[in-house]
């Protein structure tokens, strides 16, 4: 790219910087994007300038494959229904683990290191997650999942005055409950709930998929618009299956309480954040109310 035509993104993308200047979006980072140590610096450097842009980035991560490697290492397989982790005792020492002290440690560091201001948003006084133990329905009766909760409660005040001074929160997909005993959130479920509490312009979800897809091995049956009603027929169907149908039902979720905007995109592809929010074509699966 010469220089006339990097002048003419950033013509275009002004439009933007100025329709979401001091809008809040959170991004919700998941899959293959948290592995590969390129494409997440590539979604990082987006973030910090969307904060260096006057937007309110907002960053809550999951830490799957983390997980799973690490319960491996100590001999434990993992167990999943429905999308949703099985959590036993020793299943959730694990989590914590690699959430807290591996995962979320790297993000904030990284961050800094891109020339960005971030903070951990977890333990103490820092918590800002808290919930309570969830079941999962099914047609023969509510399914006990262990250590697994949803969000009660986020604590809007706190998020707020750190994105307010221009400081990127980063937010692990745990919450404690009234016994001050940590529970396993779905990260997909924890970014709606922030995204609902800070009344987001946006929620993005990055994972390793290119969107919704009618063939999940043909990229180009990519989905780019579906409605509230297209993704419970897509589920009925079982094209939209496993670990996407929380995500699916998050977006949907979020936006019958107040999000503006939901998305779906790559994270592994370069600057996907960037294009889907200050480019007329954008990118992923838009999910709207209607």
């Amino acid at each position: 790219m010469n220089a006339l035509q990097k002048a003419e993104a950033l013509i275009e993308a002004l439009g933007y910087f100025r329709a979401f200047r001091k809008k809040t979006v959170v991004i919700k980072l998941g899959g293959s994007t948290m592995d590969d140590i390129e494409s997440l610096d590539s979604t990082l450097a987006d973030l910090v300038l969307m904060e260096t842009a006057g937007m309110f980035p907002v960053l809550v991560h999951g830490g799957g494959k983390a997980i799973d490697q690490a319960m491996a290492n100590k001999g434990l397989e993992p167990k999943k229904i429905a999308g949703r982790r099985i959590t036993d005792s020793q299943t959730l020492e694990i989590v914590t683990n690699v959430l807290i002290n591996e995962t979320n440690s790297d993000i904030v560091k990284r961050i800094r290191n891109l020339g960005g201001r971030a903070i951990p948003l977890h333990s103490g006084a820092m918590q800002v997650l808290w919930g309570s133990k969830w079941f999962l329905p099914s047609e023969q009766g509510p399914i006990d999942l262990g250590h697994v909760g949803i969000v009660d409660r986020v604590d809007f005040n706190l998020i707020s005055d750190f994105i307010t001074a221009g400081v990127i929160p980063v937010i692990p997909s745990i919450a404690l409950d009234a016994n001050n005993q940590w529970l396993n959130i779905n990260a997909d479920t924890a970014a709606c709930a922030v995204a609902i509490s800070l009344k987001a312009e946006k929620l993005v979800f990055l994972s390793d998929t290119p969107g919704i897809l009618r063939d999940r091995n043909d990229p180009s049956s990519l989905i780019t618009s579906l409605s509230q009603k297209d993704c419970k027929d897509l589920i009925s169907q079982k094209i939209i299956e496993a670990g996407m149908i929380p995500k699916v039902e998050a977006c949907i979720d979020s936006l019958q309480k107040g999000v503006a905007k939901t998305h779906m995109i790559d994270g592994r592809q370069k600057h996907s954040l960037l294009l889907e929010i200050f480019t007329k074509q954008g990118t992923g699966t838009e999910i709207t109310i209607n």
